[in-house]
């Protein structure tokens, strides 16, 4: 052959593995956006019956995407909040190729709200998420579970039961006790306010003027916008205020309490870091520099599960997935993507 003919037959070639490669490319993002369901399309939506002790109520999911190895079910925080605060995933998931399920506990946003405090219960959250598991036909094989806050809380517990049924495991900004998350409010978090606010804070808090005007006064600027968020009041993005806006007060207070400085509802000795190590499911755990959790306690967390990974937000918070995107989401999907392809470990 000539080299003329070789260079045209490897530019032929080459134009040829391009082209093979736009057309993978166009074919996987179409799947992505494909809607399998048969019958009336309702833009991903699945309302879902659960069976509770006090009679049967509506579940709100909402899928984004078609990904059957790689389905990633969404337990927001609070406890109280909606999905909303989640909407900054559409901007990163899809182009990855991940889905994702938005969901509404029980007595959030677009589900049921039975309004009976008896249904805020840790055990009775755990079977509802088995049963939107059943419903949404996620297992083993696809089913990736991400808990943030409050949700972690929820998510380990789950896991704890059902790991079988899970793919990976995600805890965001979440530490695996309560009493050690109240000691580092306590012995961390409160000593970094001025001492004056600190004092009026308490003050209102041995009185119960949780309703008073001046505690959110005092708590948005020296405790949200160091702890929480650390974007501007100003500019807090609008999914995060506007889940905020929608909290179930009842929901919160029952589990967690009325102070942002230590726990005194249902959760109070919450404690899982014993049983850790029974996790084998592959295990990511997020931390951030300015959490309102400990971020040495998520990395511990990580080590004390059989198959953990660590991922660290230098820059962000509580809400790191909006004060420190790059590392947010770069680790998550890097976590989703290693354990499909069959790590166990992933090294971030």
């Amino acid at each position: 052959m000539t080299k003329t003919k070789l260079t045209l037959s490897l530019i032929y070639l080459a134009v040829l593995t391009l082209v093979f490669s736009c057309k993978q490319k166009e074919t996987s993002k179409n799947t992505y956006f494909e809607n399998p369901e048969k019958g009336v399309q309702t833009g991903g939506i699945k309302i879902i019956p659960i069976k509770t002790p006090k009679g049967t109520f509506n579940i709100w999911t909402k899928k984004i995407g078609n990904n059957p190895k790689m389905k990633v079910l969404l337990l927001n925080g609070g406890p109280g909040a909606t999905h909303e605060y989640f909407e900054c995933f559409e901007s990163f998931m899809p182009a990855e190729g991940i889905e994702f399920i938005y969901y509404d506990q029980l007595g959030c946003g677009n589900s049921d709200n039975p309004n009976d405090t008896s249904m805020w219960d840790l055990p009775r959250y755990v079977e509802e998420v088995e049963q939107v598991r059943k419903a949404l036909n996620l297992d083993k094989d696809n089913f990736y579970l991400l808990g943030h806050s409050w949700g972690g809380i929820l998510a380990l517990e789950y896991a704890l039961k059902y790991q079988d049924h899970l793919k990976g495991l995600i805890i965001s900004n979440m530490v695996a006790s309560i009493p050690a998350y109240a000691k580092y409010a306590e012995n961390v978090l409160a000593k970094q306010l001025k001492p004056e606010v600190l004092k009026e804070i308490r003050d209102l808090e041995a009185k119960s003027d949780y309703a008073n005007p001046r505690y959110m006064e005092l708590l948005l600027p020296n405790f949200y916008a160091e702890h929480i968020c650390r974007i501007p009041l100003d500019q807090w993005p609008e999914p995060i205020n506007r889940s905020f806006s929608k909290m179930n007060q009842s929901l919160y207070v029952t589990m967690q309490g009325p102070s942002e400085f230590g726990v005194s509802g249902k959760l109070l000795k919450w404690d899982r870091v014993a049983d850790l190590n029974k996790l084998t499911v592959p295990t990511l755990t997020i931390g951030a520099k300015h959490d309102t959790m400990d971020a040495q306690e998520m990395k511990m967390m990580s080590e004390k599960v059989q198959n953990g990974s660590y991922l660290f937000c230098p820059n962000g918070s509580h809400m790191s997935m909006y004060d420190d995107q790059e590392n947010y989401f770069n680790g998550l999907i890097k976590f989703v993507k290693g354990v499909d392809g069959g790590e166990k470990k992933v090294a971030l």
